[in-house]
C-alpha cells in the first residue's frame, strides 16, 4: 500500500522541493495550501485557508500516514506588528497544536515538525557546536514561538500517542531561495565589492534538497519517533568562502577586500543593521551527527554541490532586481 504524506506549506521554497522528492521516492503526496497555488504534477492539492487554532484539517488529513508541517509565520526582518510574539503564536503555536490534535484524531501515525535552529540560539563561539542536548535559548519572537510549538507537540504526543519528530535546520539555501541569501546573490550578480575578506567565522547550512531528504526519512524511519534532530550539510563554511563559491558558480567572481570586522560591527550599529552584520561575521555551527547515527542518514548532496547548484540556477537568470 502506498505511503501517503500531507505536506503543509507545499507551495513554498522548501515545500516544492519536498513534494518533488517525495514523489520521486514513490510516495503519494497531498499538498496543503492556504489558498490556491501551483504544485508539482501529481501532487494532490487541498486548500485549508489561514492556519491558526481554528483551521479545519479534516479533508486534508483523510487517509494520511504522516504529516510534514512546513507552514509557518517565518522570521520577519522588519516586523511592524504591535505584538510580534502574539502574531507568531497564532500560526506557529496555536496552528501547530490544532493540526497535531486533528491529525491524532484522524489516525495519522506521525507528524514531522520543521522548527528552527533559533530554538538553540543565535550564535556559537569558538569550537562550540549546537546539539539536541542544549538548553533552548531562543532570542527573538520567531525562535520563541518555534520552541513553544515544540513543547506543545510533545504534550500532544504524550496525550494522544501521535509520533512527533522535530527537525531544527539552520539557514536553508537552494534555487529559489529568498530573504538574506537571495540578497547576497543579487549583490554578487552586480559585482559589488564587499569588505568581508578578513572575516574568519564558520556557519552550518543545509541545502534544500538535503533538508527535504531528511524530512522524508524522518517521516518513515521507526527510530525517528519522538526524536529531535539538528540537520545540516555536515560541513561548515566561512562567509568569504561562501561568497567565493557562489560567485564562481554564478559566473560573477566575488570581489572581496579586507576590512577589520570590529569596524564592520560599528558601522552596522550606526546604520541600525547590527543583526544583518552579525549574521555575516558571526559563527553558528551545529552537530548533525544524531540523525546520521539514528537513521543512517547521509545528505545526498555535499555543501559544495549544493552551492554549485544554487549558483548555477541563477547564472543565466536576472537576479539584480
Amino acid at each position: 500500500m502506498t505511503y501517503r504524506i500531507l505536506i503543509s506549506g507545499a507551495s513554498g521554497f522548501v515545500g516544492k522541493t519536498l513534494c518533488q522528492q517525495a514523489q520521486r521516492q514513490g510516495l503519494a503526496v497531498r499538498g496543503a495550501l492556504r489558498k490556491h497555488g501551483e504544485l508539482s504534477d501529481g501532487v494532490e492539492p487541498v486548500e485549508v485557508g489561514e492556519i491558526n487554532g481554528a483551521t479545519d484539517w479534516l479533508n486534508a488529513l483523510r487517509g494520511v500516514d504522516a504529516v510534514i508541517h512546513l507552514a509557518a509565520r517565518v522570521h520577519v526582518m522588519k516586523d511592524v506588528s504591535v505584538d510580534p510574539l502574539a502574531e507568531f503564536r497564532k500560526i506557529n503555536v496555536q496552528g501547530t497544536e490544532n493540526l497535531a490534535r486533528q491529525a491524532a484524531q484522524a489516525g495519522v501515525k506521525r507528524l514531522v515538525y520543521v522548527s528552527s535552529i533559533k530554538v538553540n540560539g543565535e550564535a556559537t563561539l569558538g569550537d562550540e557546536k549546537f546539539t539536541e542536548a542544549d538548553i533552548p535559548a531562543p532570542m527573538d519572537p520567531y525562535g520563541v514561538s518555534k520552541w513553544e510549538a515544540e513543547q506543545v507537540l510533545q504534550r500532544v504526543a504524550q496525550e494522544t500517542g501521535l509520533e512527533v519528530v522535530i527537525i531544527r535546520p539552520p539557514l536553508v539555501y537552494g534555487a529559489g531561495v529568498k530573504g538574506n541569501f537571495a540578497q547576497m546573490l543579487r549583490v554578487l550578480a552586480k559585482s559589488i565589492p564587499l569588505p568581508l575578506a578578513s572575516v574568519q567565522n564558520q556557519r552550518s547550512l543545509v541545502y534544500v534538497a538535503n533538508l527535504a531528504d531528511a524530512l522524508i526519512v524522518s517521516s518513515m524511519h521507526p527510530a525517528a519517533a519522538g526524536k529531535t534532530y539538528l540537520v545540516s550539510d555536515g560541513e561548515d563554511i566561512s562567509t568569504p568562502e561562501l561568497l567565493s563559491q557562489l560567485g564562481a558558480a554564478m559566473g560573477h567572481p566575488a570581489r572581496l577586500f579586507a576590512f577589520p570586522p570590529v569596524w564592520l560591527k560599528l558601522v552596522g550599529r550606526l546604520l541600525g543593521k547590527s543583526d544583518q552584520v552579525e549574521r555575516l561575521l558571526g559563527s553558528l555551527r551545529i552537530d548533525s551527527g544524531r540523525i546520521r547515527r539514528d537513521l543512517n542518514w547521509t545528505p545526498p548532496n555535499t555543501l559544495q554541490e549544493g552551492l554549485q547548484k544554487t549558483g548555477s540556477s541563477v547564472r543565466n537568470i536576472e537576479v539584480v532586481k
